[in-house]
Order: structure tokens, then sequence, then C-alpha cells
């Protein structure tokens, strides 16, 4: 019983790295991503098994989750744009038909050069493989070192565990991740927050939202969206209340308020006018907000920047986390929809 877990692990391990390769490898850009969702889904149970619940359930519910249903609506997007291209080529090359009969007889001249063509493309299609195959050489270093690292985790390493053990009574919650998160590295995850914001208003400055409400409802995508939508609010809620004691949190959460509104989203549900205004524009900024505005008002107490009292440091993380939830969940909502309402 005690080669089970190894066995465990080596198996999923072996999966991770054929997955990885033939998602990297896969000429069908569908399979890929559905490969990549896979990666996602076997990475998340790695990290179960390395004690890591906090990171696999942002793992599964961003990294396979969101990432792949955006990856999947980018690739309907290319698809539907390589449809129109195709269809403008057919019309165009039907208009210059005649002219291309006329100049269809080759002369003389002519063979040579496509011979030299001929020629070309078979040379060059030699070169990616010598390409591939260098670069997998090189690539051997760095996963040579990789390995020596990982092999060096095996060796007892105190780490910073003692340290935040000693101070989470004062960080406000019973959950050293959570406390790490939102108090100890608080800089780390506004930034975070920020770039996600900063990221939407890339996407929004490229293009506006195609057809908001204008989708015919599936009937019976609808019906299991109207099940599954409230129950994943409940879900996210509860992530968020569990966070102060147990994994969970504001990503987590907002990840799942994010799949949520993606479903809603796949139904054909439709966006009410009203809402794509500035209120939207009120619950994307929030998490920022309200994170720095909590830093920056514990200031004028005499703390830090993001310090926060002992005293003081419970309400500001649960208001900073509902407010973080609330953005993230919009946020990978309004970037699935890819565009500015």
């Amino acid at each position: 019983m005690n080669l089970l877990p190894l066995a465990i692990d080596l198996v999923l391990a072996l999966t991770l790295l054929w997955l990885a390769w033939r998602a990297l490898s896969s000429p069908d850009l569908f399979r890929a991503v559905v490969l990549f969702i896979a990666l996602g889904l076997v990475l998340g149970l790695v990290w179960v098994r390395l004690d890591a619940v906090d990171i696999a359930l942002a793992e599964i519910a961003l990294g396979a989750g969101v990432t792949g249903a955006l990856l999947l609506a980018a690739l309907a997007k290319l698809q539907s744009a390589e449809a129109e291209t195709a269809d403008a080529s057919t019309e165009q090359e039907g208009d210059w038909q005649g002219c291309s009969q006329a100049l269809a007889e080759p002369d003389a001249k002519s063979k040579p050069t496509l011979t030299a063509s001929a020629t070309m493309d078979a040379t060059g299609s030699a070169m990616p493989i010598a390409l591939r195959i260098l670069l997998a050489l090189l690539l051997l270093v760095p996963l040579a070192g990789l390995g020596w690292v990982v092999w060096q985790l095996w060796l007892p390493a105190p780490g910073l565990t003692d340290l935040v053990a000693a101070r989470l009574e004062a960080s406000g919650v019973a959950h050293p991740v959570t406390a790490v998160l939102l108090n100890f590295r608080g800089y780390d995850t506004l930034l975070e927050l920020a770039v996600l914001l900063l990221a939407l208003l890339g996407v929004w400055s490229l293009s506006s939202a195609p057809h908001l409400g204008d989708e015919e409802q599936e009937p019976a995508l609808a019906a299991l969206s109207r099940l599954l939508a409230p129950l994943m609010i409940l879900v996210a809620a509860y992530l968020v209340w569990v966070g102060a004691h147990a994994p969970g949190g504001a990503f987590q959460a907002g990840s799942v308020l994010g799949a949520a509104g993606v479903l809603l989203r796949l139904s054909g549900w439709r966006v009410p006018p009203r809402a794509t205004g500035w209120p939207l524009r009120l619950v994307l900024v929030l998490g920022v907000v309200v994170f720095a505005c909590m830093g920056l008002v514990v200031m004028a107490f005499g703390q830090p920047l993001l310090g926060y009292p002992p005293g003081w440091a419970k309400p500001a993380l649960l208001a900073i986390e509902l407010a973080a939830t609330l953005s993230i969940g919009a946020i990978l909502a309004a970037l699935f929809i890819g565009g500015r309402p």
C-alpha cells in the first residue's frame, strides 16, 4: 500500500507531460484547446497531491475553466474571420476567372522558376525539423536544471512557515494562505487585480462587444443555466466565507462567478442595457478601489500602506474580499464577451 501514492504521483506526472506535449504539437487548434483544458484539470489534481488546495481551486476554475472558455471563444472568432476571408477570396476569384484563363498557359521561361520554387520548398521543409532538434537539445539544459531543483526540494527547508504562523493571529484570518495574499503580501494581490483590470481595458480599446442581446436562447442550455447559475453564486459566496479559515478566497470565488457569467452568456442570456453603463464599470473597478482605499485609510492612523491594525484587519480583509470577488467575476465574464458594451 505504500507504493500506491507513488504510483498515483507517477501517473499524474506522466499524464501531465503527455497532455502538455500533445497540446503544443497538435495541428488542430480545437483539439489543442481541449487538451489545454484537460491539462489544467490534471494540474489541479497535482496541486491537491501537493496539499495546495487553494492553488488547485484557482487552477481548475481559472486555468482550465475560464481560460479554456476564452480560448474557445477566440477560436470561434478566428474561424468565422477565416470563413469570411475565404468567401471574399472566392468572389474575387470568380471575378478574375477570365483573366486567369488567359494567363494560364506558361511559357518556356517560367519552367525553371517553378522548378526553383519547388526546390526551395523541399529545402525549406527540412529546416523546421533541424530547428526542432536543435531546440530540443537546447531545452535539455534548463530541463536538467529544473530536475535538479525539484530533487533538492526533498531536503528539509524551513521557509516562511514559522514567520507566518507567528503573525497569523494579528492578520485577521485563520488561514495562512489568505493571510499572505491579503495582508502580508497585499502589494502583489493589489497589482494582480490591477493587471486584470488593465487587461479588460485593453480588450475594450480594440472593439465593441458583438451582439450583446441579439442571440436566440438555446432552450436546453438556458434551462441548465437557470439551475446552475444560482448554485454557482452560492458556491462563490461560500468560498469567500470559508477563505478566512480554510482553502478559498476572493480569486477562487471570483472565478466561479466569472464561470457563471460565461455560462449565462453561452445560453443566450440577454444583458440589460441599463446594466452595461456605469453600474458595470463600478463593479469592475470596485476591487482595486476598495483595496487601495483600505491601504490608504490606515495611513491616517500611523500605519504603513496596507498595514492593517490588529483590530481592523478582519473587517478590512472581509470588505476587500467581497469587493475583489465581484470585480474578478465581472472582469472574467467581460473578457469572455470580448468587447466594450
